[in-house]
């Protein structure tokens, strides 16, 4: 297959949305996909490596937040942005705590 083709073909499911006047769910994106990557990974490692997959996973989900808080495609992604802020910021407090 063609690098052009298999590009477009990537960037067509990366925008893909539902509903497709006002995207309430979307294709997940990078920071979002390593934040659920890193989760999983944290439950399966252990010690060390459990606590990096950890740090990652909620860094990529501030990222992710953030990216939604400020340049959401609707309110509704602008609001959901700042509720994943505020309970990424409160378990990562409660992670501390520790």
């Amino acid at each position: 297959m063609d690098r052009r083709r298999l590009v477009a073909r990537a960037n067509r499911v990366r925008q893909w949305g539902w509903p497709r006047g006002f995207p309430l769910v979307q294709f997940p994106n990078v920071p979002l996909a390593l934040a659920f990557a890193g989760g999983v990974a944290a439950t399966m490692l252990h010690g060390a490596a459990s606590s990096d997959a950890r740090a990652v996973s909620f860094l990529a989900m501030a990222v992710w937040a953030y990216e939604e808080l400020v340049d959401g495609v609707n309110w509704f992604r602008h609001l959901l942005g700042l509720v994943y802020v505020i309970s990424t910021v409160t378990h990562l407090a409660m992670a501390i705590r520790r």
